[in-house]
């Protein structure tokens, strides 16, 4: 799941010399095969929504025919929505969060959570303004029929050590049957973040209806 420096210039609607620009900075990674650069997809949609570059939705297109990708809206309607989540560091939040999260096998809850444990620090990436999504390169895989998007509203502000300085108060948890379903859904989110109105909503603690009823009336006028 590679692009090249002109795709990634595409999707990320940038010049292809601003693309060789960051790649020759260091700050982009990309790999060089017979003498042409090429980006990995994760690696990219990580980047930028770090960033909070614009990533298109046709990022992660790539879908197997038995594959079907929900909305956001749908996602989240599936996970639902938490408020005041207790835990006043990162290790105590995951622990409320996972023992919310809505999983038919209780194993699965248990390998979560050791997952997100091992990865420390790096379970979650900070997108500014107090938001925290799943890490990109290693995406959250059970064997779940449909994906499910559960946001928590965290009672007290933890530090995840975003690159704006600020604690995150939001956070997004995705669980996916597969890979490359994950992916899909994290661009979208990705996508749906960068609205003015669903990260006002997010901001100001919505309540689960107004949240999903934002996101869908989005997704619609963006379709």
């Amino acid at each position: 799941m590679r692009v090249t420096v002109r795709e990634a210039a595409t999707l990320l609607n940038a010049p292809e010399a601003k693309v060789y620009a960051w790649i020759a900075s260091g700050d982009l990674p990309a790999y060089r095969i017979n003498d042409q650069y090429r980006i990995n997809r994760s690696e990219l949609l990580e980047w930028a929504t770090e960033r909070n570059l614009h990533v298109a939705p046709a990022l992660f297109h790539e879908v197997e025919e038995d594959e079907r990708i929900p909305s956001v809206a749908e996602s989240l309607e599936r996970g639902g929505v938490f408020h005041d989540v207790g835990g006043a560091t990162r290790e105590e939040a995951l622990h409320s969060i996972i023992a919310l999260l809505k999983l038919d096998d209780e194993a699965d809850r248990e390998t979560l959570l050791n997952v997100l444990l091992a990865r420390d620090a790096a379970a979650v990436v900070p997108v500014g303004d107090g938001i925290a999504i799943p890490h990109v390169r290693n995406p959250i895989a059970l064997s779940t029929g449909e994906p499910s998007l559960t946001l928590f509203f965290l009672r007290q502000p933890v530090d995840f050590n975003a690159p704006d300085g600020q604690p995150v108060f939001a956070l997004f948890l995705l669980v996916s049957p597969t890979t490359r379903v994950h992916l899909q859904m994290l661009a979208k989110v990705a996508y749906l973040l960068r609205n003015p109105t669903f990260r006002e909503a997010i901001r100001s603690r919505e309540s689960a209806g107004r949240l999903i009823g934002a996101a869908r009336s989005i997704e619609e006028a963006g379709a």
